[in-house]
C-alpha cells in the first residue's frame, strides 16, 4: 500500500561522482537529490525506508575504488552506505512491515542510492524490525560488521574451541570477541597498548599488543592450539605463514581483511590456490564476503536486545559531517563502529 502524500520529490544525499583522490574528498550534500528509483513504484516485497542511522565500513570506500571494476557496478553519482537503520514510509503490497515500522538491515550489495541517502529502498531480504528498546544506531552497526564475524565464527567452532581473532578492537573484530564468548570459545586477540582493556572488557581471555610481541610466539606461548583464525588485518604475513605452528590438525583460517593493493590481491591468490607442495601451510583458507541473512540479523538484534552483545562505537557523527567520518574510517583506527545519523525526523 502506498502514501504518495509521505513521499518528496527529491531527498538530501551525500553523492560522490569520483575517488581521486579519495571518495570522500569528492563527497558532496546535495539537497535536491533524486529519489531511488521505484521509490513511488515499489514492488511487493520493498519498502521506502527513512534513514535514521547508517554505520560505515571499509568497503564502502574500498569497493568504489577499485579501478573499472567500481565505477561499472555502482553508476554515479552515487551514495554509499549499506549498513543502516531506518523508519518504513511505504510498502508495496503484501509487505512484511506497516508503515512506521522501525526496522535495521543490510543493503543486499553497493548500489546508486545507498544509505547516506536520505531514502533507501529495502527488499523484505535486506531488512528486519527493530527490537524493543534497542537503539537504531546500535542496530545499523550489526549489518556487516556483526554479520561478517558471524559468519566466521558460528559455523566453524564448538564450545571449548580456541580461537584466535587477529584485529580485536575495530568495527569487526570487537563483535567477533563477543560472538566467539557467546560460542563458548577461548578467545585470544591483537590490538595496539590502547585497546587492551577493552578487549578484556569484551571477553578475550589472551590481549596481545602486537606493536610489542611478536604475535606468534605469543600465541604458542599461551599453550593452545588453536580450531579457527579470523584475520581482520591481513597484514602480517607469519599470521598465516606459520599457522600450523599454533593451530591443530584440520584448523580454518578465515581472511576477512586485506589493503586493496596489487600485495594483498596476490595474498590472497597465494593462500587460496598455493598446493602445500609448493609451500601452502597444511591448514584450510577461506575467503570471506559477507552476504545479507535476515536470520542472521534477527538472532544478532536479540542478542544485542538481551545484552548478549553490545555495541562499541567511536563516534556518532552528525548526518553534515559525513566526509569527517569518512576520513577518520580511512585512518584505521577507530575503536569499534563510526556512524553517521541521519536526517531528523519530522
Amino acid at each position: 500500500m502506498s502514501n504518495e502524500p509521505l513521499i518528496p520529490n527529491t531527498m538530501r544525499a551525500h553523492l560522490f561522482t569520483s575517488t581521486s583522490p579519495t571518495l570522500e574528498a569528492n563527497l558532496t550534500l546535495n539537497p535536491t537529490a533524486p529519489l531511488p528509483k521505484h521509490a513511488k513504484s515499489l514492488a511487493p516485497n520493498q519498502s521506502l525506508v527513512r534513514v535514521l542511522a547508517t554505520a560505515i565500513n571499509p568497503a564502502d570506500y574500498k569497493f568504489p575504488s577499485f579501478p573499472l571494476i567500481g565505477r561499472l557496478l555502482v553508476a554515479r553519482p552515487s551514495a554509499p552506505g549499506i549498513d543502516f537503520a531506518g523508519r518504513v514510509t511505504t510498502s508495496g503490497a503484501g509487505h512484511l512491515f506497516k508503515d512506521g515500522t522501525i526496522v535495521f538491515g543490510r543493503l543486499l550489495k553497493p548500489q546508486k542510492h545507498g544509505t547516506l541517502g536520505e531514502y533507501v529502498v529495502a527488499s523484505d531480504a535486506e531488512v528486519v524490525p527493530l527490537p524493543q528498546d534497542v537503539d537504531p544506531g546500535d542496530a545499523a552497526c550489526l549489518g556487516t560488521a556483526a554479520t561478517t564475524m558471524y559468519q566466521c565464527i558460528v559455523p566453524h567452532v564448538k564450545r571449548g574451541d580456541s580461537v584466535f581473532i587477529n584485529g580485536g578492537s575495530g568495527g569487526t573484530g570487537t563483535f567477533g570477541i563477543q560472538i566467539a564468548k557467546q560460542m563458548g570459545c577461548w578467545v585470544a586477540t591483537t590490538c595496539s597498548e590502547a585497546n587492551v582493556g577493552l578487549c578484556r572488557e569484551l571477553g578475550a581471555d589472551e590481549v596481545i599488543d602486537y606493536r610489542k610481541d611478536p604475535v606468534v610466539d605469543r600465541l604458542k606461548g599461551t599453550g593452545k592450539k588453536f580450531q579457527l583464525v579470523v584475520d581482520n588485518v591481513g597484514l602480517d604475513p607469519d599470521i598465516w605463514g606459520r599457522v600450523q605452528e599454533y593451530t591443530s590438525e584440520g584448523a580454518k583460517f578465515v581472511q576477512v581483511g586485506l589493503p586493496v593493493s596489487v600485495w594483498g590481491m596476490m595474498s590472497l591468490l597465494k593462500s587460496d590456490l598455493l598446493p602445500t607442495w609448493l609451500g601452502a601451510p597444511k591448514r584450510r583458507f577461506l575467503m570471506h564476503n559477507v552476504g545479507t541473512d535476515t536470520k542472521i540479523l534477527t538472532h544478532l538484534g536479540r542478542w544485542l536486545q538481551e545484552g548478549k552483545i553490545k555495541v562499541v562505537k567511536d563516534r556518532v557523527y552528525p548526518y553534515e559531517e559525513a566526509k569527517q567520518a569518512f576520513s577518520q574510517l580511512r585512518a584505521g583506527r577507530s575503536r569499534g563502529k563510526i556512524v553517521i545519523q541521519g536526517l531528523t525526523e519530522v
